[in-house]
């Protein structure tokens, strides 16, 4: 059995808080966190809609002016048996 890494290894977690909305939009985005990082200024800076998408394909849409804040960390690696930390 041979292991091979992921080429997917520039995906990020992204979580949204929208403005008078208690719940917070959480997602597995494609791009990487410098991308995401450069979409999000663009929407805030133009006032268009932030657009991004999972990694299942579906489309996330928040209206800039309800942007609370956007937080964008790589994906974490999923560890497997006992004694990891």
């Amino acid at each position: 059995m041979s292991t091979k890494k992921s080429t997917d290894s520039h995906k990020s977690e992204v979580r949204i808080a929208i403005t008078n909305v208690s719940g917070e939009v959480a997602f597995e985005s494609p791009l990487g966190a410098e991308k995401i990082r450069e979409l999000v200024a663009s929407a805030l800076t133009t006032g268009n809609a932030l657009i991004l998408s999972d990694v299942r394909g579906k489309e996330i849409i928040v209206p800039a002016d309800k942007i609370g804040f956007v937080e964008i960390g790589d994906q974490s690696e999923r560890r497997v048996g006992f004694g990891t930390p």
